[in-house]
């Protein structure tokens, strides 16, 4: 006795697609015995890899896992005479290729960074915490150094060496650190810089000669030099371009505050205890913030924690940590496989080999000597021209303070505010729709250099005209006009250091705590010799004339700017073609030793 069969269920149009016939009706059903289907190999492929498709469509983790990526099934067939393997291929392909700038796939892309907004701000603020110690440790010590040569019986301008020893090594020490923390992971190299830190300070609590005072401020530098390199690796890691300038803004503003702060807790330390008294401060201070870092901040270098779903372990792991929510992607590793070398260290100096990045970091390096140079020299120009004792010099460095924080916040605004403006004429330029995200890895023809450079003409500006009054200023022997003066200057360098560490973190992302370290590099060493002959210059020529002069070389290398904004991108385009092609070759030679 036959039972009667239900027609099949399917839909015309999908049956069609899949099998390259023509959508007809489905056929009445029969109530006979329906003899077997005879299968031939061509609708076992067919069938097999239509429902491929829809697995690998159900299943999507992202484009590069998919079937069409991963390559073929080594159990499917190997005829390849119905085309169907290379047509899937060839449509993803072509999909992903669309054009240079890319929207996000079709299916979705993981984030870059599982961690909210307000957990990207509480690491910015650690690390901002970590990083203010650089500034702090500098600027604390000028208003004892009047004592500080009393006491150890030699000259002035014998123990302003002491601040060129550690602008030397300030420079010089995160490209061994700066290096590390991109191999090894950013909080074991924050816990390594704490520790030289926290050794230097009891070393120069201790201090009673000045060969003993030079040589424990140089460790001091370095330990806490590399704070900002590696706090700049941290950012890098969890944020994305569009978000990155807001949390720089935050980064240096809380770092500055070391700048603000520093001399008045130095002046008030060096009245009522003596100058011994401020390394026991920073060595009390330093033990907190270690504290705060073994405590709270989790690894984020991307080879070892990715993108925040890899749960951390051992060194990697803070005590308080809660395991990600997230399972980790197929193409993460759990730990990094490089090892620091020499040619690790050397490294990122190549990046001053790259046209873009020498113009933006030299111009960058000018603007800190100028600035370095009309901190360093406030003691000997204030304290006698008024006679101030060490609280009161203290105090008048609160102005130059307050420009650094406020460049610093208010520049990181400008940086978000102008990036969404280049994106949106981006969009515009591209008939891109508003709600559409873009993919940055892709978007080789984005303006970054405009996004960033955008308003640093009127603030390079308003920095040459400041400088060149000041001098001048001090000669009216009214002490408020120089101090106003000195919060301009502040406000427009500082600009200026964002901005620039903005773009270089943008021009290399991957090793953004190398990259800041280079910087670090450029500006420390040229400041180091402004600062080593700003007082000889200024007792040769007068302060008008001196600082009319650093102003007038600061507006013959401003045209710098100009040539990154006409050139940088070009400049960007053609290194991303040459390392590409680079990375082709290493691969060819790979396959012919295999081969062999």
């Amino acid at each position: 006795m036959t039972v009667p069969r239900p027609p099949p269920a399917h839909h015309a149009a999908t049956l069609s697609s899949l099998t390259s016939n023509s959508a007809v009706d489905p056929p009445p059903p029969s109530y006979s015995q329906i003899p077997p289907r005879k299968s031939t190999s061509k609708e076992r492929r067919m069938n097999r890899q239509s429902a491929l498709v829809f697995a690998d469509f159900n299943n999507f983790e992202s484009p590069r896992g998919s079937r069409s990526q991963r390559g073929r099934d080594p159990n499917d067939d190997n005829d390849n005479d119905d085309g169907q393997q290379n047509f899937y291929m060839t449509s993803a392909r072509s999909s992903a290729d669309a054009s240079t700038y890319t929207l996000e796939k079709a299916l979705p892309e993981p984030p870059y960074h599982v961690f909210t907004l307000a957990k990207k701000k509480q690491l910015v603020y650690i690390v901002s915490v970590a990083g203010l110690f650089s500034p702090l440790s500098s600027n604390i010590y000028f208003p004892a150094l009047g004592e500080i040569a009393k006491d150890l019986k030699v000259s002035l301008s014998l123990i302003s060496l002491t601040v060129t020893v550690y602008m030397i090594v300030q420079g010089i020490a995160p490209s061994f650190w700066g290096p590390m923390s991109d191999t090894k992971g950013r909080r074991i190299t924050f816990i390594g810089t704490f520790v030289v830190y926290l050794i230097a300070n009891v070393g120069l609590a201790f201090s009673n000669n000045f060969t003993a005072l030079m040589v424990f401020r140089g460790i001091q530098a370095a330990g806490s030099a590399a704070t900002i390199s590696v706090g700049a690796g941290v950012i890098g890691d969890i944020t994305t371009a569009r978000e990155r300038g807001g949390l720089i803004g935050i980064f240096g503003g809380i770092r500055m505050l070391g700048q603000s702060i520093g001399p008045v807790f130095g002046g008030i330390i060096s009245q009522y205890l003596g100058y011994h008294a401020i390394f026991w401060f920073l060595f009390c201070l330093g033990s907190l913030a270690l504290f705060l870092i073994i405590l709270l901040l989790p690894e984020t270098l991307r080879s070892i924690a990715g993108n925040g779903t890899i749960t951390l372990t051992s060194i990697h792991r803070p005590l308080i940590y809660k395991t990600p929510p997230y399972p980790p992607r197929r193409d993460q590793v759990c730990t990094p496989h490089r090892k620091i070398t020499v040619s690790s260290i050397v490294a990122p100096l190549k990046f001053l080999f790259e046209k873009d990045v020498f113009i933006t970091l030299f111009f960058g390096s000018i603007v800190y000597t100028v600035w370095s140079m009309v901190t360093s020299s406030t003691t000997a120009l204030f304290q006698t021209r008024f006679n101030l004792n060490d609280l009161q010099v203290g105090l008048i460095f609160l102005p130059n303070g307050a420009g650094c924080v406020a460049g610093s916040y208010l520049t990181g605004y400008l940086m978000d505010h102008d990036y969404r403006t280049i994106e949106s004429r981006y969009r515009t330029e591209k008939g891109l729709h508003e709600d559409t995200k873009l993919n940055k890895k892709e978007l080789l023809d984005f303006p970054i250099e405009e996004s960033r450079l955008r308003n640093i003409w009127w603030i390079i500006l308003l920095f040459i005209i400041s400088t060149a009054l000041y001098g001048f200023s001090l000669n009216m022997n009214i002490i408020a006009v120089p101090l106003v003066l000195q919060f301009v200057i502040a406000y427009a360098a500082t600009a200026v250091f964002s901005l620039n560490s903005a773009l270089v973190i943008d021009l290399y992302p991957g090793a953004s705590a190398s990259a800041t370290a280079v910087n670090n590099l450029m500006r420390c060493s040229v400041g180091a010799v402004g600062v080593a002959v700003v007082q000889i210059v200024v007792d040769g020529v007068g302060e008008g004339a001196a600082f009319a002069i650093l102003a007038g070389v600061t507006g013959v290398c401003s045209p710098l700017v100009g040539v990154e904004w006409v050139y940088g991108q070009r400049w960007r385009l053609e290194r991303r073609e040459r390392l590409r092609r680079k990375e082709e070759l290493k691969k060819e030679m790979g396959l012919e030793k295999l081969v062999g």
